[in-house]
């Protein structure tokens, strides 16, 4: 990455190490989770992820359905691409699908509950929301951890 597409990219970043990336639910280039992994891929690029990973389960949910690889986005992130430079790169990289079937996606993931994850993400928020979610904010669905965690709930 040039110097000056890594000042662009830090212009951009958020710094993970005191903020929050958005939430799962904003949308970008018309895909949930997707504003969330451009904000850790810039983070990432930046050296301000703290404990938060880019291209983890949740990014490459995103990722597996449209097609795009991890290193492909973070190619093109750093070239200092603005969030509307990134929307138009994702509509022309992503797999092509019927805007039902993203609708339909986006909604899946929105309105997911535990019950409905794979077991092993069951197991794990078993123990996780216990321990970093406050008893009285309940989850009712997968997003929830992230947003009650981060502090938008």
């Amino acid at each position: 990455m040039s110097e000056a597409n890594l000042e662009a990219v830090k212009k951009l970043a958020p710094d993970l190490t005191t903020d929050f990336p958005r939430s799962p639910r904003e949308m970008l280039g018309g895909y949930i989770i997707a504003a969330r992994t451009l904000d850790k891929c810039r983070a990432a690029l930046a050296g301000t992820l703290g404990e938060y990973h880019y291209d983890c389960p949740l990014d490459n949910v995103f990722f597996d359905f449209t097609g795009i690889s991890g290193d492909n986005f973070k190619h093109f992130v750093a070239t200092g691409a603005t969030d509307g430079e990134v929307e138009t790169w994702i509509g022309e990289n992503a797999r092509k699908q019927d805007r039902q079937d993203i609708i339909r996606w986006n909604n899946k993931y929105r309105d997911m509950r535990r019950s409905e994850m794979p077991m092993e993400l069951q197991e794990f928020l078993e123990g996780y929301i216990p321990e970093f979610i406050p008893a009285n904010k309940p989850v009712y669905v997968w997003f929830d951890v992230y947003d009650i965690e981060e502090q938008r709930m």
